[in-house]
């Protein structure tokens, strides 16, 4: 008798392998972190299907099904399931609702390679509205601290020294300013949601129920965080981190030029690499272009320009220091400033790095 599950947490607490039999196109709209994707059918047979199903019912639009996947094409589907199951026994596998096609990859894969392997019950949909459920129950049941401060503080790098930090800009891939989007591009808002609800489940299942997250705003480049998480981080305390200038501009230096041209030559060679963190550079501060001004803009722009033309020739990296400091000097700070002085009333701390710390580990003690 094939096995079903249906106890979602246990599967996302225990990072159980999971095989998605939808196709391609459903696939890439929203996933699991970690899934392999097998689908029952590819995206044409299943538009195929779709479309026989509005014409002709389900009647017909099964034994369409059957007709495409068949002969070699199911005997390669069917070696494909049995391979992932082979190599992940305590595995699931699952489709959208957890109806017919799970059903059929498990009767073929129980009758054609004798492995009796479980299914989800209520498939990636009922999964899906557990983790939705997850972050809307944590946005109103636990505590939350926003941390603050200017840019180039290393906001980031503290919530990850803190057992109930969670980071949105991990989540999202993306550094979270104009300037922060990643090579490697940024999930679906689909994937973003599943990957913080998910470290929110296992974070309450370890005991933590106050957390800590980074002052992001309505968004991380292009991943919106969750209305109700959102609306919460609105009214809670505020604690601010504090470096001083200098720090910061080498620690902007740090991530946003000397890492971020690494990861693209890493990714796309040398010369091309090179080539693609000069254009996203100039494009990131392009972005800020209407807020900056015309005068201050071109400026920022030279200055960036003598600073990558002294890169590319000798490695130097001296004169980006130039345009970063000008930057933060004259338009992050002074908007951090407008936005501090108007949630004045909801900061409870500040400090330098240890200090904010040793603050807000005294206010992690899981409950």
């Amino acid at each position: 008798m094939p096995i079903n599950l249906t106890d979602y947490r246990h599967i996302f607490l225990n990072d159980v392998p999971m095989m998605d039999v939808r196709a391609q196109v459903e696939f890439g709209q929203g996933a699991f972190p970690g899934v392999a994707n097998h689908p029952l059918m590819d995206d044409g047979e299943r538009q195929q299907v779709g479309t026989c199903y509005k014409q002709k019912g389900q009647e017909a639009a099964i034994a369409l099904g059957h007709q495409l996947v068949s002969g070699s094409i199911k005997r390669q589907r069917i070696e494909a399931w049995a391979q992932f199951a082979r190599a992940q026994p305590q595995g699931v596998l699952y489709c959208f609702r957890g109806g017919l096609r799970s059903q059929i990859v498990q009767q073929w894969l129980l009758n054609e390679a004798g492995i009796d392997y479980p299914r989800v019950v209520g498939g990636y949909k009922a999964m899906r509205g557990f983790l939705i459920g997850t972050t809307q129950a944590a946005a109103a049941q636990c505590g939350f601290v926003v941390l603050s401060g200017l840019t180039g503080t290393g906001k980031t790098e503290v919530i990850a020294q803190l057992a109930n930090g969670l980071d949105l800009e991990g989540h999202a891939n993306h550094r979270g300013s104009s300037f922060g989007q990643r090579v490697s591009g940024q999930p679906t808002q689909i994937d973003f949601e599943n990957r913080l609800a998910i470290d929110v489940l296992k974070k309450r299942a370890g005991g933590q129920e106050t957390f800590v997250l980074e002052d992001e705003g309505r968004h991380v480049g292009s991943c919106s965080v969750p209305l109700e998480l959102r609306q919460r981080l609105e009214q809670v305390p505020i604690v601010c981190l504090e470096d001083p200038f200098d720090a910061r501009v080498e620690r902007i230096l740090r991530d946003y030029v000397q890492q971020q041209c690494a990861d693209f030559v890493t990714a796309h060679g040398e010369e091309a690499g090179a080539d693609l963190f000069v254009a996203r550079l100039l494009d990131s501060l392009g972005k800020l272009a209407k807020r900056l001004g015309g005068d201050r803009y071109q400026a920022l722009r030279a200055s960036m320009q003598a600073a990558l033309a002294q890169q590319r020739s000798h490695g130097d990296l001296s004169l980006h220091r130039d345009w970063i400091a000008a930057l933060m000097r004259d338009y992050y700070d002074p908007m951090y400033a407008y936005q501090r002085q108007s949630r004045a009333d909801r900061i409870v701390f500040q400090g330098d790095r240890h200090a904010v710390l040793d603050f807000l580990r005294a206010q992690s003690t899981p409950g």
